[in-house]
């Protein structure tokens, strides 16, 4: 399968319509029944799918909108988690810190159904999954069973394997293994890297892994190392700073053009640039273009308006490259 050169996607997550915020929140409260919920969360994932159609995304999410966070939506699905309560995290956002308890347990799948929907409802040829990978549901989790973090992570490596082979046999062909806690601590990378490599064991579906706001110093090391087939890194938010970074990458990179941390909304001719000055040191046949991060934090009107300016510098390069003979690449799968 090919895909259009320089393919534009979303890194996973997108704003909740406000609608399904007030069902969610009359739910919780017992004004509605769990039909309801289900109902108002397949609407609002056949919405921002369509968002992302709209404005021209080749490979969209399902926005992540059953998820009400990265961590504790897979730890409520694994059996041996437990929750405690609410910890503060910065300022007054707090996160349901999971705790490792028992043996963990893989006891049935956990985005498949999340998957086909999404397929169902797509337009597109390829659609894009997101998973926690075991690093960071490790180092997000407090440990009260195993010897060591490092057994822990080994162990969620295999129930996130038997996740990815779930995810093959229903023909998915694109899953992304979000880590923005890998090289948090540098003394664990080794066994880190190790992790995750035997979390994509035997799968032969596109592999990126998603690292952000991290020290890429530290990861570049491990580029080859890791048996993924992409890594989709932000680089918006520190100004395109760091680019020699990935100087010699030999996989492909997905391109953060566009700041979610920020609600200015960039101008096509800012991803143009942005990218010119990243063909300095990735060839254009190995580079997918996408939002530094999820998008979940900004309003839904400026997360529409940022992907379209993504879409529209992407399409103003391709007709550069295009004279070039370069219009299309394959959909490369793990190595």
């Amino acid at each position: 399968m090919n895909l259009p050169i320089l393919p534009t996607t979303v890194i996973g997550s997108y704003p909740r319509p406000k609608w399904l915020r007030e069902v969610i929140k009359g739910f919780r409260t017992g004004r509605y029944d769990a039909e309801v919920l289900k109902e108002a969360m397949d609407d609002a994932v056949i919405a921002v799918v369509r968002d992302q159609e709209e404005v021209g995304v080749d490979i969209p999410s399902d926005g992540e909108i059953r998820r009400d966070e990265m961590v504790e939506y897979f730890a409520e699905r694994i059996g041996g988690f437990k929750f405690y309560g609410p910890v503060r995290v910065w300022g007054n956002n707090y996160f349901r810190k999971p705790a490792v308890i028992a043996k963990l347990q893989y006891l049935k799948p956990i985005v498949v159904d999340e998957y086909l929907f999404l397929r169902k409802h797509s337009s597109r040829p390829v659609v894009k999954v997101t998973i926690t990978g075991p690093y960071t549901l490790t180092d997000w989790s407090f440990n009260e069973y195993y010897e060591s973090r490092e057994e822990l992570a080994f162990d969620l490596a295999r129930m996130i394997n038997t996740e990815l082979k779930k995810l093959e046999e229903v023909g998915c062909l694109y899953v992304q293994v979000d880590e923005p806690a890998l090289t948090t601590h540098p003394n664990e990378m080794e066994w880190a890297v190790q992790a995750i490599n035997k979390a994509v064991e035997g799968i032969n579906m596109k592999i990126g892994l998603h690292v952000c706001y991290n020290n890429y110093n530290i990861l570049k090391p491990y580029f080859d190392v890791l048996r993924v087939s992409q890594f989709a890194l932000e680089f918006a938010n520190r100004g395109f700073r760091d680019l020699e970074v990935v100087k010699g990458l030999t996989k492909e990179l997905g391109f953060g053009v566009v700041d979610v941390h920020s609600r200015r909304v960039e101008e096509p001719e800012e991803v143009v640039r942005a990218l010119n000055k990243l063909f300095s040191y990735v060839e254009p046949e190995y580079v997918y273009v996408n939002p530094d991060c999820g998008l979940k934090l900004l309003p839904r009107g400026i997360a529409k308006a940022k992907l379209e300016v993504m879409v529209r510098g992407v399409e103003i390069v391709r007709k550069e490259l295009s004279k070039k003979g370069l219009t299309e690449i394959p959909l490369r799968t793990k190595v």
